[in-house]
């Protein structure tokens, strides 16, 4: 099969289109033809090997690490797909490899793809989706009522949380340039803060919750909107001490991650507030609650530009400018694909 693959790790490194064999399969595994995978910000990280404390991985290496396609064969142990069904799906994170033809993944970490949309609109959503919803139901737990601030929304992640938060009767203030100002509007935004113009930290007060994209300065500014009492969820930060524990990580990685994490573990002290780094887990059963939600029209895909798989490089290109609006994605289109 084809694949886009980097040989090592760099900032510089671009992405070369290889012929692979098919993935083996488990028992429990889909082999899936892949038609679509999006572009998300872990998987320059990944190339630029700043991830390598959290994921290391033996090179040549596929990245992407979302899709959708169709399953094309099954293993011996799945009872709830066939081949023939269209699927979408994030695997996990030592079975990456979505920019290519196939993809072989555990049954658990993928779902139906929503029924009311295309498979270029599917891939736009499981990276994203699961983020959003571990981040907002597992550690926010974000009630009706509550006021939550969405940081970028009008990127790829934001696009989709400020709609799941809506559809959890949420209050959204989001930041945003005046380009995404129309867009993050019609999303539901109740507020937005012209990122450019306004510093959000002295316009917002009270807030229940931030849920942060960007890490850095915006991050740190964000504890001073936050009731006492309230959570922040980054997953564009350092992991922290709890993050570690969590995680059952050794005593190297505890030591590490509390000092780099050591400015926010004052700023959590001083608002009296908590802080979360979260690092996505894979999960077919939220996945079909999210497609749930795609089909009674609570979440409508955002999708900026759609690249060929020969362009897959200038995708990634395109995505780090930060100038995307929505999700970013690689149809995967090949002779092989094409007779399927």
């Amino acid at each position: 099969m084809k694949a886009m693959t980097i040989d090592r790790y760099g900032k510089d490194v671009a992405l070369q289109e290889t012929e692979m064999h098919k993935p083996e399969m488990g028992d429990q595994d889909l082999l899936v033809r892949i038609h679509a995978a999006s572009i998300n910000p872990i998987d320059f990280k990944i190339r630029d090997g700043k991830v390598k404390m959290l994921l290391s991985y033996d090179m040549p290496l596929i990245l992407g690490n979302d899709f959708s396609g169709t399953v094309e064969q099954v293993g011996s142990k799945v009872s709830t797909f066939q081949p023939g069904d269209k699927v979408y799906g994030r695997p996990r994170k030592d079975r990456i490899g979505t920019f290519a033809e196939f993809i072989s993944v555990h049954e658990d970490d993928v779902a139906i793809a929503p029924s009311n949309i295309s498979l270029i609109e599917s891939a736009s959503l499981p990276l994203v989706g699961l983020t959003t919803w571990q981040a907002f139901h597992d550690v926010i737990q974000l009630k009706e009522g509550q006021k939550i601030l969405i940081h970028a929304g009008a990127g790829g992640v934001g696009t989709f949380a400020i709609q799941l938060a809506k559809a959890m009767g949420a209050y959204v203030a989001t930041t945003a340039s005046e380009k995404g100002y129309d867009l993050v509007k019609s999303l539901g935004a109740d507020e937005i803060i012209n990122y450019k113009e306004q510093a959000f930290e002295k316009v917002l007060k009270g807030y229940d919750a931030v849920f942060d994209t960007l890490g850095g300065p915006s991050l740190e500014k964000s504890f001073e909107v936050l009731r006492p009492g309230g959570k922040i969820v980054s997953v564009s930060a350092v992991p922290n001490k709890e993050f570690a524990e969590q995680n059952n990580m050794g005593l190297f990685k505890k030591v590490i991650f509390s000092i780099v994490s050591r400015k926010l573990t004052m700023l959590e002290k001083r608002h009296n507030v908590r802080y979360h780094f979260l690092f996505m887990k894979p999960s077919g059963e939220q996945l079909r609650r999210i497609a749930h939600l795609v089909e009674k029209e609570d979440i409508v895909p955002v999708i900026d530009k759609v690249f060929s798989f020969d362009d897959a490089q200038k995708a990634i290109e395109y995505v780090e400018t930060g100038r995307a609006k929505g999700k970013v994605i690689i149809k995967v289109e090949s002779p092989l694909i094409a007779k399927g």
